[in-house]
C-alpha cells in the first residue's frame, strides 16, 4: 500500500513548488530616483537594479524601458552583475562607480507628479522586474 508515500510526495512537491514560485526572482528594480538635482534636465535622474540572487548574470540584451510613456529604452551591453551588485542606468550622466549607463536622454524621464513605471525585460524579452513609485 504506497498511497500514503505518493499523496505525501505529491503534497512535498506542491509546497516546493510553491515555495521556488515566491523566491525572488535574482535581478530587481531596486529604485527609482525619478526627482533628479540638476535643474529643468534632470539628467540625475537613475534606476538602480541590484542582483539579490545567489549567481552572476550577463546583462547583454537587457532592456529597460520607462513603459508609462513607452521610451525611452536602455539595452544594456554585455555586462556581468555579480550577487548583491547594484547598478544605474542613469537619464543623462554616466557614472562609472555604478556600471557607467546612461539612456543619454536630454531631458528629465520619470514624471514628478504621476508616477511611472519602470520595466526590465531580459534577452529573451520576459518581464523580470517592474517598479512604480
Amino acid at each position: 500500500m504506497r498511497k500514503p508515500q505518493i499523496i505525501i510526495g505529491i503534497l512535498l512537491g506542491a509546497v516546493l513548488l510553491v515555495l521556488g514560485a515566491c523566491a525572488p526572482l535574482g535581478i530587481q528594480i531596486s529604485y527609482i530616483f525619478y526627482d533628479g538635482l540638476v535643474a529643468r534636465a534632470e539628467s540625475d535622474e537613475y534606476v538602480e537594479i541590484t542582483n539579490l540572487g545567489d549567481q552572476a548574470q550577463d546583462l547583454a540584451h537587457w532592456e529597460l524601458t520607462d513603459i508609462s510613456e513607452g521610451y525611452p529604452s536602455f539595452v544594456f551591453p554585455s555586462y556581468i552583475l555579480a550577487p548583491g551588485e547594484s547598478i544605474r542606468v542613469y537619464a543623462n550622466e554616466y557614472h562609472p562607480d555604478w556600471g557607467g549607463f546612461s539612456f543619454e536622454y536630454g531631458r528629465a524621464i520619470w514624471n514628478n507628479s504621476e508616477p511611472d513605471v519602470a520595466v526590465l525585460y531580459n534577452s529573451q524579452d520576459k518581464e523580470v522586474s517592474r517598479k512604480s513609485y
